[in-house]
């Protein structure tokens, strides 16, 4: 059951307009749903058949204003990258140590992974582990690279990975309702003009079928593109 003051706030959408991105964003600060600092969400269903590898839409965008939270940062590096890593923020670093740790406890504190590419065959022993929680580096997200200081310095101001899910769908947060409605705004552009670059070759149709603003306990709003 949803609470009074959702279905009040939900009785004010017209569930057949397409909102502006602006009249989407001033209507959830408007209207806020929860006594707390709100996130604010994009959902974009996509109009691809989620189970074909090819058609998965997967890829990265740096958001101007940053996320929402601070990232930890896994970093699989050799010995003579450890110092650029520790330099660069990282929270975990290691390389055939850390990999261990994380195959004998079966657990991964941290948000994403980086990794040198000389690291990844070995890093294969831990894909079961990471691969089902989007955490194994890949060339797609960048998060296989020689440039560790940079990866890592780049995530640190705001560079997210995405991907669809299983419905072909994909949830990215992208600010608070406190934030300014420019800084909501820029996040939520970089991440559309990403997504649609990362385009899929084989998909046919319509790509982004509709976009979605919601706020963490609100209504969603459909966006006009």
């Amino acid at each position: 059951m949803r609470s009074k003051r959702y279905q009040t706030i939900k009785s004010k959408v017209d569930r057949f307009k397409l909102y502006t991105l602006d009249e989407a964003i001033d209507f959830i600060k408007a209207n806020p749903s929860a006594k707390f600092d709100e996130t604010i969400d994009v959902h974009i269903q996509f109009g691809i058949d989620p189970q074909k590898t090819e058609q998965q839409v997967r890829g990265s965008a740096v958001l101007p204003h940053g996320g929402i939270r601070k990232k930890r940062i896994a970093a699989f590096v050799t010995s003579s990258n450890v110092k650029e890593a520790e330099e660069a923020g990282a929270d975990l670093i290691g390389g055939q140590d850390l990999i261990e740790k994380i195959k004998n406890t079966n657990k991964c504190d941290f948000d994403v992974a980086i990794a040198e590419p000389g690291l990844m065959k070995t890093l294969t022993q831990i894909a079961k582990i990471l691969g089902p929680k989007g955490l194994m580096p890949n060339p797609k997200s960048e998060t296989i690279t020689t440039e560790v200081k940079k990866t890592i310095e780049e995530i640190r101001k705001g560079k997210i990975n995405f991907k669809s899910d299983a419905g072909g769908s994909l949830h990215q947060s992208i600010g608070k309702v406190s934030w300014d409605k420019e800084k909501i705004r820029d996040n939520f552009n970089a991440l559309l003009t990403a997504v649609k670059k990362d385009k899929p070759r084989k998909t046919k149709g319509a790509f982004i079928e509709n976009v979605v603003l919601a706020s963490t306990m609100g209504p969603g709003l459909k966006i006009q593109l």
